[in-house]
């Protein structure tokens, strides 16, 4: 099993690249890009996502998933979170039903 840590190592790689020289890596080209160019890869990450689930296809499923946390963590890292951020959300909700936890975020107080 490969550890966790390597979300860890790539989080520490973004936030080194993110003040770099654009023409020097693809992290930093769309990081100087702005949240409009990042969401926009997002975006197109999470539908390659779908279509390769759709079709079945485990392997390039892993491939598209892998570049979608991987523009996730480019996303994080652009408005100042990280790994830890959505660990301790994950946590929080371990253990809780997700139509409770769901009912939880839209309830007004």
């Amino acid at each position: 099993m490969v550890n966790a840590d390597i979300l860890y190592r790539i989080a520490d790689t973004l936030e080194a690249r993110k003040g770099s020289d654009p023409a020097s890596s693809y992290t930093a080209k769309l990081m100087h890009k702005g949240l409009d160019s990042i969401l926009k890869k997002v975006g197109e990450e999470a539908v390659e996502t779908v279509m390769a689930a759709k079709d079945g296809d485990k392997l390039h499923l892993v491939y598209e998933v892998a570049d979608l946390w991987f523009h996730t963590l480019v996303l994080l890292s652009h408005q100042g979170l990280g790994p830890d951020d959505v660990l301790a959300e994950l946590a929080r909700r371990e253990g809780i039903s997700g139509i409770d936890e769901k009912n939880a975020r839209t309830e007004t107080p």
